[in-house]
């Protein structure tokens, strides 16, 4: 209810967890407020709390609001540092070891029950074991009492282990951070502290949430230390020093920085927002991310972008009915449309499953290895019934006729549309419909041209990922149950093999093309497209014809450099010609339809074009190509030098003492005075001092080097000449 009709005040506890969930509900209250503020007899009140907050931070968030401060009752608890002492090969497990050690000290140090944090579910078991066949050797009182605790321990586990310990009993809780705050554990006053949590972390790159293990907050760790205190004075041993706890992060990064969004888009569509980025975020959701996760739900068909606008589709609001994730809801929805609850349910929790316990890649021997096992059968069937409640189809079979491979490969492509992948060759290569190349390591599976995936991952230098959990796929499927996951379009484009451009009606499951056949009617509009993005893409070099344009390109770029007249020159720099393709070459490419024709074009002719008549008549005087000299020939000038070069023989310049100039006398040219073997003797743009200050060396060195030619004493008063003397007399 975007209104909250009947709610005065809305109480956020335990806020510096910083979950997706908490950070959705602030936005949409915050966006609630605003909107409907005219609507409400009285303001909506929120009411944000945490025994560790940046409390600050959110008052000035929301407008400055009071911060109150309650010290509550708490007994003392006194903290010990325990690092853990650093040797060279220590073994795998010694982190663990040095904490079980600790665990020893603290019982026999204190009295009371233990609660101690660990990162996940496996440090969790590895730790019961040890402990409890310590418990058998002896070694621990047998009166101690091992309990693990983590999220998705069955609820009468969880219920033990919160429990207090019967009379005359102690209890060691190994807990994952569901106890850090959320959990009052009756009787516990020690608390053993790792220091490290898992966290999920969405990774955009293959698609998939992970968990890692990291250090905690200094907050989490304060939260952690006061469950020892809770009811009477505790203690708390903190495996790392002193010194390590002031470099911890002053609070945990917020969930929504590094979490998979899809399920947020889905929430903030279905609330009434179209544009989820809009929303007051206290700490915005990475744009990235976001708009990964908008396309996932366009893909799912869950929301549409008609009209330019983003909406929840009918499908997409009976998606956001289901307590699951955007893929698994998308599924069950999918299901319940073709007659397939039971199967659905079934697969849907499956996929629920926590898959750090299974190996098998085949989904079926996964469903298999976990039918094999009692408690996990028992959990299957009663998320299996949950989902049919869910979809108002009461309780589903989850016998394991309930997954058939047919069915699931069905099911699971609906879920993962992106990750439907196909074999390239013979190998165990596969190619994802969302373009990510992927191996698999599953010989009994690796025969099957196409697989629905539902599980890949990543791994330390490799590019590829690698397919975790997937089924064979009948490509028939295509043209009849899914032909809604593929789509036909027209791809006209560049052919780089055939060097020419290209034009096909593709069927295509995202980068998948399924077929394709040659569509021989196209608009010229999109093949001179095509043609400027290769040429963008593989750059000006690509037109070799330029090279013949260099001068042009370069007196041009005097002109414009000096800002000659008439104005407004082009920019011929290979990345003004990129830029501006569409202005000096897209008039011309009509009939052009391969590299070939493409090269043979006048550039020269083409660049012309782009200049007005008054601009290559101004060309011609300002830039001239060749300029005449005092000979009475005429020489090339090469404008590719900056500043351009005259290289003329010496004599051609006698009499000449103002160093010639273009661009309207604004550039003065760079003379490259000759020998009459036409090496240079002498580099200047200022003719005037040489004649006075350079030439005379020169001239005692060439008389005798070149006796044919003339070497005056007063060249300014000298006839230029091409000749030499004995020419020159007749």
């Amino acid at each position: 209810d975007p209104e909250l009709n009947g709610i005065s005040l809305v109480i956020f506890d335990e806020f510096h967890e910083r979950s997706v969930d908490a950070d959705i509900g602030l936005a949409l209250s915050l966006e609630g407020r605003r909107m409907f503020a005219a609507l409400r007899d009285a303001p909506l009140k929120l009411l944000i709390m945490s025994a560790t907050l940046e409390g600050d931070r959110l008052a000035a968030f929301l407008g400055d609001a009071p911060v109150v401060r309650s010290d509550g009752r708490q007994f003392p608890v006194t903290v010990h540092y325990s690092p853990m002492p650093r040797r060279a090969n220590a073994p795998r497990d010694a982190q663990l070891n040095h904490l079980l050690n600790t665990v020893i000290t603290a019982l026999d140090s204190n009295e009371g029950s233990i609660l101690v944090f660990l990162p996940g579910q496996a440090e969790i078991h590895k730790a019961a074991r040890w402990l409890e066949s310590r418990v058998l050797e002896g070694r621990i009182a047998a009166d101690t009492q091992v309990a693990p605790l983590y999220g998705s321990l069955d609820l009468a586990a969880q219920r033990q282990a919160v429990a207090p310990a019967p009379q005359g009993q102690r209890k060691i809780v190994l807990a994952t951070n569901i106890a850090e705050s959320s959990l009052t554990i009756e009787g516990v006053t020690v608390v053993v502290d790792s220091g490290l949590e898992r966290r999920a972390a969405f990774d955009p790159r293959t698609g998939m949430t992970r968990l890692s293990t990291s250090r905690i907050s200094r907050a989490s760790a304060e939260q952690r230390a006061g469950r020892a205190g809770r009811l009477q004075p505790g203690t708390c041993y903190r495996l790392w020093s002193e010194e390590e706890h002031g470099t911890l992060a002053t609070f945990s990064a917020p969930d929504i920085a590094v979490a998979d969004l899809a399920p947020l888009a889905l929430q903030v569509l279905d609330w009434g927002s179209d544009n989820p980025a809009t929303l007051p975020w206290l700490d915005p959701p990475p744009p990235g991310a976001l708009a990964q996760a908008v396309d996932l739900l366009v893909e799912l068909g869950a929301a549409s972008r008609e009209g330019g606008t983003l909406c929840l589709t009918d499908k997409g609001r009976a998606m956001a009915a289901l307590p699951a994730h955007p893929r698994i809801a998308g599924m069950l929805v999918w299901a319940q449309q073709q007659g397939l609850v039971g199967e659905g349910c079934a697969l849907a929790a499956l996929l629920a499953e926590d898959r750090r316990g299974g190996s098998a890649v085949d989904i079926l021997g996964y469903w298999q290895q976990l039918q094999g096992h009692n408690a996990a059968a028992r959990r299957l069937a009663v998320q299996a019934r949950q989902f049919g409640r869910l979809l108002g189809e009461g309780a589903p079979a989850t016998t394991s006729a309930s997954v058939d491979g047919t069915t699931a490969s069905l099911l699971v492509a609906v879920a993962y549309p992106d990750r439907i992948a196909r074999r390239k060759g013979d190998g165990q290569e596969y190619l994802l419909s969302n373009g990510r190349a992927a191996v698999l390591k599953d010989l009994r599976l690796a025969a099957s041209p196409w697989l629905a995936v539902a599980e890949v991952s990543g791994q330390v230098g490799d590019p590829r990922d690698i397919i975790r959990l997937a089924t064979p796929l009948d490509e028939e499927v295509f043209s009849g149950l899914l032909s809604f996951l593929t789509e036909e379009q027209l791809v006209a484009d560049w052919d780089d093999n055939r060097q020419r451009f290209a034009a096909e009606r593709q069927t295509r499951l995202g980068q998948l093309v399924l077929a394709s056949r040659v569509e021989p009617n196209i608009d010229s509009e999109l093949r001179q497209q095509a043609i400027l993005g290769m040429i963008r893409r593989r750059g000006v070099a690509v037109l070799p014809q330029l090279d013949a344009c260099a001068q042009l390109r370069a007196r041009v770029g005097v002109l414009k450099h000096h800002d000659c007249a008439p104005g407004a020159w082009p920019d011929w720099s290979d990345e003004g010609l990129l830029s501006t393709l569409e202005q000096w070459l897209l008039p011309f490419l009509n009939n052009i339809s391969s590299l070939k024709a493409l090269q043979r074009m006048d550039l020269k002719e083409v660049l012309l074009a782009r200049l007005s008549w008054e601009q290559q008549q101004a060309l011609t005087a300002a830039a001239p190509e060749r300029l005449p000299v005092a000979s009475g020939n005429t020489v090339k000038i090469d404008y590719s030098s900056v500043p351009p070069v005259l290289a003329v023989k010496l004599q051609e310049m006698f009499g000449v003492e103002s160093t010639p100039r273009v661009a309207e006398g604004k550039q003065p040219l760079l003379i490259h005075l000759l020998s009459p073997a036409g090496r240079p003797l002498q580099v200047t743009q200022d003719l005037a001092t040489f004649w006075r200050d350079g030439y005379d060396s020169v001239k005692k060195e060439m008389r005798g080097r070149y006796p044919k030619h003339p070497w005056p004493d007063d060249p300014l008063n000298a006839v230029a000449t091409a000749k030499t003397k004995r020419h020159l007399s007749k």
